[in-house]
């Protein structure tokens, strides 16, 4: 199951990284059902096996927070290989509803920030976002939605779809190119977010250009996420690049195709921050 999951995550078939953080960690159950001679052993398998899914994707800082909680808990904590297994399904459980609730929490704080009329650009998919735009409609609010793709892997189309099914939510789907031209439309900009290093915002692709033209149009800009997303120290950003055939399926002779999966945000471009803990303007 851990080699399998590691894999998984390598492929992306996840994007959240919310549920590869939860993927993760319930992953690492599969060491409950093994034989150790003594607890280091464990500890060093445990250990090991966290740091092998920890560096399945290294962009990710949920996953490297769930990863370090566990292990931080069981190294050392217990003088039996039974008594280290049972804090390891604790902590495992425990991290879990905490990513799980965090991320839903998170999205009921953000509804509330919606009003009734209010006309927003959303940008990838993020499934907090999207929660807290239909929790926002079925309590009555009447919103208009602007939807950009996502390119080259379309996120947004998904997005839209998603919005399509929400009573009280008029989607408009565009191409990335065109949020400058949408944004005299709208009263914000309303993203998730991958983590927040310190002062910088890693998000999809496209994120960064687009908070930059919602800062010269006077457009603000509200990121929400859980706050295991949100990192100060340990933890360094590696973003993925991502198989050219997504930009272009017949490659182009002596031409090299960039297509990184994040970029980085200045917080100095976001107006406010969403998370299960409240909100607060940066």
């Amino acid at each position: 199951m851990i080699d399998e999951t590691i894999e998984e995550i390598q492929r992306m078939q996840t994007h959240s990284s919310s549920v590869v953080a939860v993927k993760a960690t319930a992953a690492l159950r599969e060491l409950l059902d093994r034989d150790y001679r003594n607890v280091e052993a464990y500890e060093r398998d445990l250990e090991r096996n966290a740091g092998a899914l920890r560096r399945a994707n290294p962009s990710h800082a949920s996953l490297h927070k769930a990863m370090r909680e566990v292990v931080e808990a069981v190294l050392g904590a217990t003088d039996t290989v039974e008594a280290a297994k049972s804090q390891t399904e604790a902590v495992i459980d425990r991290v879990t509803e905490t990513i799980e609730t965090g991320k839903r929490r998170a999205a009921a704080e953000a509804a509330e920030t919606f009003e009734d009329g209010e006309t927003f650009l959303t940008h990838d998919f993020s499934s907090t976002v999207l929660e807290a735009i239909e929790t926002a409609a079925a309590d009555g609010r009447h919103l208009t939605a602007y939807v950009t793709e996502a390119r080259p892997r379309y996120l947004g189309r998904k997005a839209s779809r998603r919005l399509a099914e929400m009573d009280r939510v008029e989607p408009h789907l565009a191409v990335d190119s065109a949020a400058g031209h949408l944004l005299d439309r709208c009263d914000r900009v309303i993203v998730g977010m991958d983590c927040i290093v310190e002062d910088t915002l890693y998000n999809r692709v496209g994120t960064f250009p687009l908070a930059a033209a919602a800062d010269v149009a006077g457009v603000p800009v509200t990121v929400v996420g859980s706050q295991s997303k949100i990192i100060a120290d340990d933890f360094v950003f590696e973003n993925e690049s991502r198989p050219p055939a997504e930009v272009i399926r017949e490659p182009i002779e002596g031409v090299r195709i960039e297509n990184p999966a994040y970029d980085a945000t200045p917080m100095s471009l976001v107006d406010n921050v969403v998370t299960d803990q409240g909100h607060y303007d940066d």
